[in-house]
């Protein structure tokens, strides 16, 4: 370690550091000033900041380091040309450096960035690291800008998806059609799955098919959120059979529908189900035309009469909401990512990347590989579980259109 950054960190000492933190735009942290420093940061080991307190020769330093070993992939500027690679200048120092170290040792695998490190001393690293966060960052980019303005709230997008669908399915998905089911009370992956369903054939419906086969997977997807936040009820249409003795028949039904016909687990409500499209249901599972093995049997044993009394008593049962988590905005999502990674993803600790204006082609597959466990971070993990590869991608886009800020870090010593 060179001299001059270990008595600086010495100095100080790692427990009694505060950093004051100069923004390059107040709009980032309005009414900061050298009056009002921010609390200090939590004591970490003195060898993490190294190349916070680097000093201007030990950043010349890095630059030689970075012509040598790092431009071919991430420029002298730190704003890289090409896919995939990230831009780098403007970064924490912190964070550079102990994803250098990561990269290093090996835990990324042998890929090219381990071939380009894994002989460099960690003087070199600190200085590299130092010498790319001193640089303007990059500038967002416009195309993603434009992408990110034009989000939709998910639910309004599938209400605006689903406004052809009320012909037939009745406003809001309650059916005023024989024939026609409903759509509320229904699971929001039900209705997603049967309508994927109908979209490749496996349901066979020729007009089905024809309307949802230009959906694509994020419009289904919000329309079936759209009408499983809808208020529930009955369909609005007759019902032949006898109810009391569908009632009876549905005993052996609730093990899988649920007691009358609401169901608690992943096969679907009938409770207020339009009962001639129920009919037609079981009857479509019991001749084969619906494939589910689960079905085929049930259905198979029950004649036309019980069908329809099975039919006129769900018709009559009162559905209930679903067990739906209404999906956040893009917007909303980040407000949780800036709580690590800064307001607009402009980080403050110099150990938490910043994101904002960073390739969209980098953030994805960065985001996709913290999700699936491959890139280690229990935080990161946890922030992206359930998300689905458009949300990343959405997010990625919202982050690459936010402007970069600068921040320079300035040791503060606390009094003996």
């Amino acid at each position: 370690m060179p001299d001059s950054i270990l008595a600086k960190v010495r100095r100080w000492g790692a427990a009694r550091l505060a950093l004051l933190v100069w923004l390059a735009s107040a709009a980032v942290m309005p009414g900061l000033s050298a009056a009002a420093p921010p609390a200090p940061a939590q004591p970490v080991a003195a060898a993490d900041l190294r190349a916070v307190f680097a000093t201007p020769q030990d950043i010349a330093e890095g630059k030689r380091v970075a012509l040598a070993s790092c431009t071919s992939c991430h420029a002298v500027t730190g704003i890289a040309l090409a896919r995939g690679t990230p831009h780098i200048a403007g970064q924490r120092p912190a964070y550079l450096y102990a994803e250098l170290r990561v990269y290093q040792a090996g835990r990324r695998g042998n890929n090219p960035m381990h071939n380009v490190v894994k002989f460099l001393s960690d003087d070199a690293l600190v200085k590299v690291a130092a010498y790319y966060a001193s640089l303007d960052p990059a500038p967002p980019a416009p195309a993603a800008a434009k992408k990110a303005a034009s989000k939709a709230d998910p639910v309004a997008a599938g209400e605006a998806a689903a406004s052809g669908c009320s012909g037939c399915h009745g406003d809001n998905g309650i059916s005023e059609t024989p024939g026609m089911p409903n759509l509320v009370g229904l699971d929001a992956k039900y209705i997603a799955d049967a309508t994927v369903a109908y979209k490749n054939g496996q349901r066979k419906h020729g007009m089905m098919k024809t309307l949802v086969s230009a959906l694509s997977e994020a419009e289904i997807r919000n329309i079936s959120v759209f009408y499983a936040l809808q208020k529930p009820a009955k369909a609005k249409t007759p019902a032949e059979g006898n109810k009391e003795a569908g009632k009876a028949a549905a005993a052996a039904c609730a093990g899988c529908h649920g007691q009358g016909g609401v169901s608690t687990g992943t096969a679907p409500s009938l409770a207020g189900q339009d009962a001639q499209y129920f009919a037609t249901a079981m009857n479509a599972y019991k001749t084969g035309a619906r494939a589910d093995a689960a079905m085929k049997a049930p259905a198979a044993s029950l004649d036309d009469k019980v069908i329809k009394d099975l039919a006129a008593y769900y018709a009559d049962q009162a559905p209930q909401p679903p067990r739906v988590k209404k999906p956040m905005t893009t917007e909303e999502i980040a407000d949780r990512c800036n709580r690590c990674h800064g307001v607009d993803g402009n980080s403050t600790d110099p150990r938490t990347p910043a994101i904002a204006a960073q390739r969209v082609d980098y953030l994805e597959p960065v985001m996709r590989a913290y999700r699936k466990g491959e890139r280690k971070s229990t935080a990161m993990t946890a922030m992206l579980d359930g998300m689905s590869d458009e949300d990343i991608a959405e997010l990625a886009v919202h982050y690459a259109s936010k402007k970069a800020r600068s921040v320079v870090y300035v040791p503060v010593p606390t009094k003996p």
